[in-house]
């Protein structure tokens, strides 16, 4: 017998939250936010949801970094990210710095960040701040709004 959505979304709670956000941060062109919507609607624990997501999201955002570290060719041919897109990344890095990796979270461009940050072969642990940083504080202001609105 098949289980509605809202059944498995229950079902699978936090480990749900976590592979969709993994999974959002790398290869599948979908975002987790609705599902950490949801499943603070069906009073998860706010505080453990967000840990989750943002833990998920961020080790997403690592492997794209590996993915980067393999080169350019690499990255464009398993990630399907345009060219076009690592060149704005380019762009962006020169012209602010580290800290664009803070919205590594943002659709489309954020993933050629941290793929172009692998490529800089930038300081991982610079990017593990800021990266981390920028999706904990996405999910922590997208749980907020959800458990205020809701």
């Amino acid at each position: 017998m098949l289980e509605s959505l809202q059944d498995v979304l229950l079902n699978y709670g936090y480990f749900g939250l976590f592979l969709a956000s993994f999974l959002a941060s790398t290869i599948l062109p979908f975002g987790s936010e609705g599902i950490l919507v949801f499943l603070v609607y069906e009073k998860f624990n706010i505080p453990a949801l967000v840990l989750v997501a943002s833990a998920g999201n961020y080790l997403g955002a690592c492997t794209s970094y590996y993915i980067g570290l393999k080169g350019r060719s690499f990255a464009e041919r398993y990630l399907s990210i345009d060219p076009g897109n690592l060149e704005k990344a380019e762009k962006y890095f020169s012209k602010y710095g580290a800290s664009v990796l803070l919205f590594t979270w943002l659709p489309v461009i954020g993933d050629a960040f941290t793929v172009f940050s692998g490529l800089l072969r930038f300081k991982f642990w610079i990017f593990s701040v800021l990266v981390f940083t920028g999706k904990f504080l996405r999910y922590l202001a997208v749980a907020y709004l959800a458990a205020t609105v809701l």
